[in-house]
């Protein structure tokens, strides 16, 4: 019986293996004889595959290659762009940002520079009237009698200072001869000339950088509480050093100015040629570097100081060439073309370099309406009771832009391009301070209705309304300066805020304001004993029971050891999303705040 399984099963696989061999046989001879090609690939149509096509095409086509086959291969192949939607659509939508980049950066240039505008003509017009309030309030103080413990308020003094240092240091520029200068300058090849335009520029920002952090302290020292009067003499050497500051700028703003007046005089014009192709190589060292929203942020604060800088010293070479011609009116229109150059060059290396830095980083266009609020922010602030700076002081810190040293050198020209000669040409003058008061006080109204628009819409209104940030100041204070944050009310006085030590929530550290003051840092001092409660036996260390051994002893120890470690290190967390987080809001980045690994 066994057998006879045995060999019906191999009789069984012989005739599978004879199947197979025969139908291969049977293929193998169809290919031979050409009766049958290999099929290609059949053509895609809409949703289904047309056989008789391809059965019309195996009939017409040979099965061996040849070029007429590749050619007609290639003239009639074809492709479906659907098949990869997502890219497409992702191109198409970086073209659409593309063009509109050019719109939402001017809105974002414009709103700029008229807050550049507003807080140049702010030391023209309301700081002269200001600086007069305060000394009047100061000769008539005996005759009123002290109605506190100040003599002027804090913004008083500010103003006071800064129109003293106006004062002094236009004094000390009418030793500077402009006319030497230029011809100086102009005895220079051009290549000198291209190497000191760009030094002047790198000068020019790190004069700025460092500008405002003198101004600021001067401010500072001469306002702060002070528990004697001989502290005050600190407030002389940080005047001094805040007047040689803005003499200094001063001077350098006339040298890039003198430069781009010798410039637009050349015969050849090769020299302001070399100069505005200088602006296209900002695009090289821009364009091919990763950027964030803070390094982008930044960059449009720089260009919107660049400017409204270029376009006053257009304004000051536009009256030097005036005054040399006494002032002919035909010799404007020969000025007009290079003008127009300089200001188109500006604008188009600005929308050239913005749009393929937001095309590389994949940045949207909207990123422009969250900086506009940011800058709204800072201008709406500044306008309330409880500000804590002064709103020309936050433009400064933002854009880099210091008004002062511009101030001083355009009074300079002017007085040395106008002359004054008889009643009719003050009364001209009045005419004109009343008109720049006019044209500041609609500007700042258009600008402060359309900071408040812009701040609603990004929804920061409830930023405006918040404590003071709890985070610790950046510069190390003694422990015996180290007192509760105050902020000067509109009295003059200074107000202690006491800031219970509570740890922070995540929404609160995650939002900043530029209102807050710098605070004392909590850390200087250790925190009260407290004894452990006894309605909380598990925060007390594990007791060992008193039959255990010595050796059990330690490892206990180790063990509440690494406990308390834990603790630190989940009480440290919270400040340090909290530092990580503020680096991250637009509300804290200012011009000269490092971004990643870039200060642009």
């Amino acid at each position: 019986m066994a057998d006879q399984l045995g060999t019906e099963l191999s009789e069984e696989k012989e005739a599978e293996i004879e199947l197979k061999k025969r139908q291969k046989r049977t293929w193998e001879g169809l290919h031979k004889s050409g009766k049958i090609g290999i099929t290609p690939e059949l053509p895609e149509t809409l949703g289904f595959y047309d056989i008789s096509a391809v059965r019309r095409e195996q009939r017409e086509l040979s099965a061996d290659p040849s070029l007429t086959r590749f050619i007609c291969t290639e003239l009639t192949r074809g492709y479906f762009l659907e098949h990869n939607e997502a890219k497409y659509t992702e191109r198409r939508e970086r073209v659409y940002t593309c063009m509109r980049i050019p719109k939402e950066l001017e809105k974002l240039m414009i709103f700029g520079f008229f807050l550049c505008v507003d807080a140049f003509l702010y030391v023209f017009t309301l700081l002269p009237l200001r600086v007069l309030l305060a000394l009047l309030r100061l000769f008539t103080l005996p005759c009123c009698g002290f109605s506190g413990s100040r003599l002027l308020q804090p913004a008083q003094v500010c103003d006071m200072l800064r129109g003293l240092i106006l004062v002094l240091c236009f004094s000390m520029m009418h030793y500077v001869d402009y006319s030497m200068m230029y011809h100086l300058i102009r005895g220079q090849s051009v290549i000198k000339l291209y190497i000191i335009y760009n030094m002047l520029e790198v000068a020019d920002r790190l004069f700025s950088s460092f500008g405002q952090d003198i101004l600021d302290a001067l401010y500072w020292t001469a306002t702060e509480p002070k528990e004697r009067k001989r502290d005050n003499i600190g407030v002389i050497p940080h005047f001094f050093m805040a007047v040689f500051y803005v003499f200094l700028h001063a001077i350098l703003i006339m040298v890039q100015a003198s430069t781009l007046n010798v410039a637009f005089n050349s015969h050849n014009k090769s020299l302001l040629t070399i100069m505005m192709s200088n602006n296209f190589v900002e695009i090289k060292g821009s364009v091919f570097k990763k950027f964030e929203k803070n390094n982008l942020f930044q960059m449009s604060n720089s260009d919107i100081k660049e400017r409204f800088t270029s376009y006053v010293l257009l304004l000051i070479v536009c009256l030097r060439n005036m005054e040399q011609f006494s002032w002919n009116p035909d010799h404007l229109w020969v000025l007009f073309p290079d003008v127009f150059m300089v200001v188109t060059s500006e604008v188009a290396v600005d929308v050239i370099k913005h749009a393929f830095i937001t095309k590389f980083n994949d940045i949207t266009a909207d990123v422009y309406s969250e900086y506009r609020a940011s800058l709204a922010f800072d201008l709406v602030s500044s306008r309330q009771k409880n500000a804590c700076t002064d709103y020309s002081d936050s433009v400064a810190r933002r854009m880099g832009f210091i008004p002062l040293p511009l101030a001083v050198l355009l009074i300079r020209v002017v007085m040395s391009s106008v002359r004054l000669q008889g009643a009719l040409s003050y009364t001209c003058v009045l005419l004109f301070y009343l008109g720049l008061v006019t044209l500041k006080v609609l500007n700042s109204i258009v600008l402060l209705g359309k900071s408040c628009v812009y701040v609603k819409r990004a929804k920061m209104e409830d930023k405006l309304f918040e404590r003071p940030s709890t985070a610790p100041s950046s510069s190390a204070k003694s422990p015996s300066k180290a007192d509760p944050a105050r902020c000067r009310t509109p009295s003059g006085e200074s107000k202690v805020v006491q800031i219970p030590a509570t740890p922070c929530s995540p929404t609160s550290s995650s939002i900043s304001s530029v209102t807050t003051q710098p605070i004392p840092r909590t850390d200087l001092f250790p925190p009260p004993f407290t004894y452990p409660s006894p309605a909380k036996p598990a925060s007390r260390p594990p007791s060992p029971p008193p039959d255990a051994d010595a050796e059990q002893l330690p490892s206990l120890l180790l063990k509440e050891d690494d406990e308390d470690e834990e603790e630190e290190e989940e009480a440290q967390l919270p400040s340090e999303t909290k530092h990580k987080t503020s680096k991250k809001d637009l509300l804290e980045i200012d011009r000269f705040t490092i971004c990643g690994n870039r200060i642009d």
